[in-house]
């Protein structure tokens, strides 16, 4: 028979259907060495998963709260107060190539009011995730509720330790029963030891032992435990209870030790302070479990009813230990039936009678450490963790996959629709409510530039019409230029005020870029007149830009203006210097592992190559063409997702020094300058592998992504702004809308460019 473990992990045999294959999973909750119970279970379940599954790669992920805990390497942190923080794990751990998430929620650990800052990470992740809710409120506040109601809709699965929390969650919450599942809290193997040869270990020989484990804090109940004390005395003159735990490091922070204190000396007052023994340490598990094995009753008198976990209780029960416990909710179900004694909350004397009772009667204390042990056997950590990979696996599987991928066609679409609706007389406005324009934003000259090169580049269709346009987007243009400060300006209000003198360098890069373009292509010799005289006025500007991507669009409007006019100096020039530059910032910046020009990742990346492409193809300069090629090849194979599509560097990963780009939010405008970078490339070589590469990316508008959604509308050229965790941008602004054409356009002349490369290869051959 299979055993349904391993099929969570292995391929599925002959014709059985599909099962996920269990790889790798991100556990997201606390971790050692911060002091408190979330950090210990987190810590032992990601223990419990690599011993029990050793091919399973686990991250962990744990919330740091700021307080200077130093975290051992393994560990990565996200800081409790910062949603950026949240954000970035999302990435993080979607572009790991994890499947899944396993979420340790608990109310007080997460930042945000009512811990509403673990929605910026399950909100910005696609991946199934399964959360262990550690409390379940049945009254919750309404800003405690409103985050943990939009956990509990967003996860495929739900745990609970006790069968209160699930009927919690379904009469209180509303949750469907299937959608939850009781795991108990795991607890170690040990072998159930003899209390007295533990005692002869630690000198406690000749005691009779009491204990109580864990974060001292108030609601703990110890000091009812101290006032039953004398009573136990009284009749058992050898006991000793031993508190084993540092104060809760929250309580230390805004009282010091006056908890302690406080217990001490009432210990003191009542004449019990030789039989009560604090031990403030945090333990580490194994000695721990050494003092545990000593403990003859072990006593949880907490006085919150309404707890739901008690990893204490766990491990008591997971020892062997008679337990003595006031009847809080886990305390009520897992020594039901016989598996412990309960007591009412806040009663010293019944705590005393019950305590007595054990330790006079050896055979009944005896008896109930052997039904302790039996259950805990049940509680083992590595059947803990398997039930959970079971519901990790199952939502896995239940995950909606992507489409079928989009059918490429050979000669996509040039639609113009959109784009008129996002044009006025003045120009082209630069932002979409959906489909409408929206006016509050205005104009651009960005988004007029790329207009302008979008109707250069067209050769076929309605002249009049493109003609037109390219007239509006040409005035937009040259009414942007301030000849005072020798820089174009860049934003524009729908009063037709401009908002700036000067324009960003970006800005001004790509407008240099739309004029070399329109004096090269352009259909109409006045406009060709007209933007050749622009660009050599405004050309100069090229030698102060400073970004790397302003230089680069620059210099591809340089190229285009030589290949127009090879005498061109001052393009020639300016091609030279971009060369120089984008040369020395490779050699600065690479690293093994990462052959690029700076020491992060940004938007329009495969501008760089494609510039050092199309100036070294200008220049007669190998090495600039050479170095295009292999940067270019670099950052094709990081823009690659988990199933080889292609998967643009999301906005996430902006700025972030040699780091793997994370995978959202995906921007149309990523996938237009692959396209164009793969076609320079094919220019230069004659690869095939640059075609393929660029209809991966053009994949990308029509459903070939991490998603399956189409964000190309193919009745009027409309553009989605881009691609979330959770689906599309709806909104179609001009550059998503220009994006989109431009490339439909560039993959309109692969074939063109594909036979001419095959003919004089043939003629190569020939010859």
């Amino acid at each position: 028979m299979q055993d349904p473990i391993r099929s969570i992990f292995e391929a599925p045999a002959g014709d059985r259907p599909p099962a996920p294959r269990i790889r790798h999973i991100a556990v997201v909750g606390n971790a050692l060495p911060r002091r408190c119970g979330l950090a210990t279970f987190t810590s032992h379940v990601i223990d419990a998963l690599r011993a029990r599954f050793p091919a399973l790669l686990v991250d962990h992920y744990a919330m740091d709260d700021g307080s200077g805990v130093a975290y051992p390497a393994p560990v990565r942190t996200i800081a409790a107060d910062d949603p950026a923080a949240y954000r970035l794990a999302a990435g993080l751990i979607e572009a790991s190539g994890a499947q899944a998430i396993w979420l340790q929620h608990e109310f007080g650990i997460f930042g945000g009011e009512g811990g509403r800052h673990v929605l910026d990470l399950v909100e910005r992740s696609t991946l199934p995730i399964v959360a262990t809710l550690h409390t379940v409120l049945e009254h919750p506040s309404p800003a405690e509720r409103t985050p943990f109601e939009a956990l509990l809709r967003r996860a495929s699965h739900l745990i609970v330790m006790a069968e209160r929390g699930r009927r919690i969650l379904q009469e209180v919450y509303g949750v469907a029963a299937d959608r939850i599942a009781v795991i108990p809290h795991g607890v170690p193997d040990r072998a159930h030891a003899d209390p007295e040869a533990a005692k002869a270990r630690l000198g406690l020989a000749g005691r009779r032992i009491v204990m109580t484990f864990g974060l001292l804090a108030p609601d703990k109940g110890i000091d009812v435990m101290i006032e039953a004390m004398p009573a136990i005395v009284a009749a058992h003159p050898d006991c000793c209870y031993l508190v084993i735990g540092a104060t809760h490091p929250n309580l230390v922070r805004e009282q010091g030790e006056a908890l302690r204190e406080a217990l001490t000396a009432r210990a003191e007052a009542l004449g019990v302070a030789g039989h009560v023994r604090f031990v403030d340490a945090f333990l580490e598990q194994q000695a721990l479990l050494d003092r545990l094995e000593a403990c003859d009753v072990y006593v949880t008198p907490y006085l919150n009813m309404a707890q739901i976990t008690s990893g204490t209780l766990s491990y008591a029960i997971g020892l062997g230990k008679p337990v003595v416990s006031t009847p809080y909710l886990h305390a009520a179900e897992i020594l039901a039936d016989g598996h412990g004694v309960l007591v009412p909350p806040r009663d010293a004397g019944a705590l005393a009678a019950a305590v007595n009772g054990l330790l006079r009667d050896d055979e009944a204390r005896d008896a109930l450490a052997r039904r302790a042990y039996a259950l805990g056997r049940e509680l083992l950590w590595p059947r803990a963790v398997e039930r959970a990979m079971g519901l990790i696996a199952a939502a896995v599987e239940e995950r909606p996959r992507a489409g079928p991928l989009a059918v490429r066609p050979a000669r996509p679409p040039l639609h113009l629709a959109a784009l008129l609706r996002m044009t006025d007389g003045t120009g082209l406005l630069q932002h979409g409510i959906h489909g409408i324009p929206d006016r509050n934003h205005g104009y651009c000259i960005d988004d007029n530039a790329r207009a302008l090169i979008l109707m250069c580049r067209i050769e076929a269709g309605d002249r009049a019409l493109i003609d037109r346009l390219a007239a509006t987007y040409a005035a937009f243009v040259h009414h942007g230029w301030n000849p005072e400060r020798g820089r174009f300006r860049n934003f524009m209000g729908y009063d037709r005020r401009w908002c700036e003198e000067v324009g960003s360098e970006d800005s001004n890069g790509r407008t240099l870029w739309a004029l070399g373009s329109a004096a090269a292509r352009g259909a109409d010799p006045g406009l060709r007149g007209w933007a050749a005289a622009l660009f050599d006025e405004a050309l100069p500007l090229a030698g102060e830009l400073v970004s790397p991507r302003a230089r680069a669009f620059a210099a591809l409007g340089a190229a285009e203006r030589l290949a127009a006019d090879p005498g061109h100096a001052p393009s020639r020039a300016v091609l030279r210097d971009v060369v120089d530059g984008l040369m020395a910032l490779l050699a600065t910046a690479r690293q093994p592992g990462w052959t690029w020009f700076e020491a992060v990742l940004a938007y329009d990346n495969a501008r760089l190559p494609e510039a050092l492409l199309r100036a070294g193809a200008a220049l007669g300069d190998q090495a600039a063409i050479d170095a295009g090629l292999e940067t270019l090849a670099w950052i094709c194979g990081v823009q690659r997702g988990p199933g080889g599509g292609f998967r643009p560097v999301g906005t996430d990963s902006f700025h972030r020094p040699y780091a793997s780009p994370l995978p959202y939010d995906q921007q149309p405008l990523e996938a237009q300058a692959t396209i164009d970078a793969c076609l320079a490339a094919l220019a230069a070589t004659g690869d095939g592998q640059w075609a393929e590469c660029a209809r991966n990316a053009h994949g990308w508008f029509t459903g070939d992504n991490d998603l399956g959604l189409s964000l190309a509308q193919a009745g009027d050229g409309g553009c989605f702004d881009g691609l979330m965790p959770h689906g599309i941008n709806r909104n179609q602004g001009a550059e998503s809308i220009l994006a989109l054409q431009l490339a439909n356009l560039a993959m309109a002349s692969l074939s063109p460019m594909l036979s001419a490369n095959l003919g004089a290869r043939k003629t190569r051959d020939a010859a």
